[in-house]
């Protein structure tokens, strides 16, 4: 069942063995109880957001391209009452988790979103049937793993995605979950990432339905690996120090302290943009509550150089023709809110992307780098916008967004989420109440409980 394993006590440990050896002792951060609540707070919530995406584009067409499917081990797809082989499963659930861009955020040198975990432990738990106690543990692992390299190094600007750390911490997660021996959970690592190295090009110029799959198609591929790993089966090694393996390729060679409590640090998400606009979406608001309908002639928006690169600076961004682009840019959810009030999983329809007044707007607009707000991020989201009418200037400042780390979701303000998306009270309590004494259940329980059967 488990290899012999022989270990040269004096040999440094290469990186996947130190994220093994953290694997093993993860439960020194779930003893404070905080850190198992924000855990669960961001599966209920990757559960609300993947319910608002269920009939989107990429989730339906993924749904005729891969369904019917069946394997050895199969899990549901969310809201469905279908099954499916469990890496197909994992990419539909994860699909809809990841699509609306509404689902949890860490920001760092990599910004990204760690609950792109939470669909591949789920899955594969269910798969196995494991416990919602062992499943907190696994995602706990998967969000310290993620966080530690997005803390270490960004690599968009080498041109690869941030997905390609997705690859990573799903794998690991899946690894400590199915518990698996030292050998075969660094094998795991080793299947996962040698073939799932991500390109940028997901996320520029105009956006295609990828970008809210692709980090969901890394999970899947995390399960493949779990599963012949589980067997015995063995990758590329050393997969991060080899002579071309990750440190090589495309990261460079960097140091990963996976000790840092990441997961207090994510945050949730308050509106479906790309985190990097939650405080101009704030300002917004605000201002558009002082204008009273006069019209807008000019607005200035201070913001910092990383929001610059990703939602502002490619010209698609100021004449969005998807979902995908506009939900990441900026311009376009600064127009909307100010004209039409808080953005929802609405507000990128077609009559919109095309609507005159909003395009005036962005017009309008001038978009600057403020080497303040540069000093002050990630652990700030600052944003300044002044809108301008014939007689009157407005200016609002939000440094602090709800959600953020600083400014935390309660429970209540995840059921408040859970109930813009399902028009079920009824049941977005339940997945609330099941999420927050998940240790109780098995993983079998818990998708019987939210109603996904």
């Amino acid at each position: 069942m488990y290899e012999e394993e022989l270990q040269v006590e004096d040999d440094p440990l290469n990186l996947d063995e130190q994220i093994y050896e953290y694997s093993e002792g993860i439960d020194r951060l779930l003893e404070d109880g905080r850190t198992a609540d924000e855990l669960k707070k961001r599966i209920v919530d990757s559960l609300f957001v993947s319910y608002g995406a269920r009939n989107s584009d990429a989730v339906t067409l993924s749904k005729k391209a891969l369904l019917p499917s069946s394997g050895r081990l199969n899990a549901p797809i969310y809201f469905d009452k279908n099954k499916a082989a469990v890496d197909v499963a994992t990419y539909i659930n994860g699909s809809m988790t990841r699509y609306l861009d509404y689902n949890d955020t860490y920001l760092s040198k990599e910004a990204l979103h760690p609950s792109d975990n939470v669909p591949p432990l789920l899955s594969y738990g269910y798969s196995i049937n494991e416990t919602g106690s062992q499943i907190l543990r696994a995602l706990a692992t998967s969000y310290q793993v993620v966080g530690g390299f997005a803390d270490a190094i960004s690599i968009r600007d080498r041109g690869w995605d941030h997905v390609t750390y997705i690859s990573i911490s799903s794998a690991a997660g899946l690894a400590q979950l199915s518990g698996l021996s030292k050998s075969r959970f660094v094998n795991t690592l080793n299947l996962a990432i040698n073939n799932n190295i991500s390109l940028r090009q997901t996320r520029a110029g105009e956006l295609s339905m990828w970008k809210g799959c692709t980090a969901a198609n890394a999970s899947r591929n995390s399960v493949f690996a779990v599963l012949l790993a589980s067997e015995g089966f063995t990758g590329p090694s050393p997969i991060f120090e080899g002579e071309m393996g990750l440190f090589k390729q495309v990261t460079g060679d960097v140091k990963v302290d996976l000790e840092k409590n990441r997961v207090l640090k994510t945050m949730i998400k308050n509106f479906p943009v790309e985190y990097h606009a939650m405080s101009a979406v704030e300002s917004a608001l605000w201002i558009r509550e002082q204008l009273n309908g006069e019209e807008i002639e000019k607005v200035d928006v201070d913001t910092f150089s990383v929001a610059h690169k990703i939602i502002v600076k490619d010209p698609e961004k100021l004449r969005p023709k998807t979902k995908e682009t506009a939900d990441h840019s900026l311009p376009y959810i600064i127009a909307y809110t100010l004209l039409y009030g808080e953005p929802g999983v609405a507000s990128f329809e077609q009559k919109y992307l095309k609507d005159p007044s909003i395009l005036k707007v962005i017009d309008s607009m001038n978009l600057v780098v403020n080497e303040k707000y540069d000093s002050m991020y990630p652990e700030y989201l600052p944003v300044k916008i002044a809108v301008r009418t014939r007689s009157n200037e407005y200016v609002k400042e939000v440094t602090v967004p709800k959600g953020h780390f600083r400014n935390p979701y309660t429970w209540d303000d995840l059921e408040a989420k859970g109930r813009r998306l399902i028009d079920s009270p009824e049941r977005v309590k339940g997945i609330v109440e099941a999420g927050r004494r998940l240790e109780k259940l098995t993983v079998r329980e818990l998708f019987q409980t939210v109603n996904f059967e």
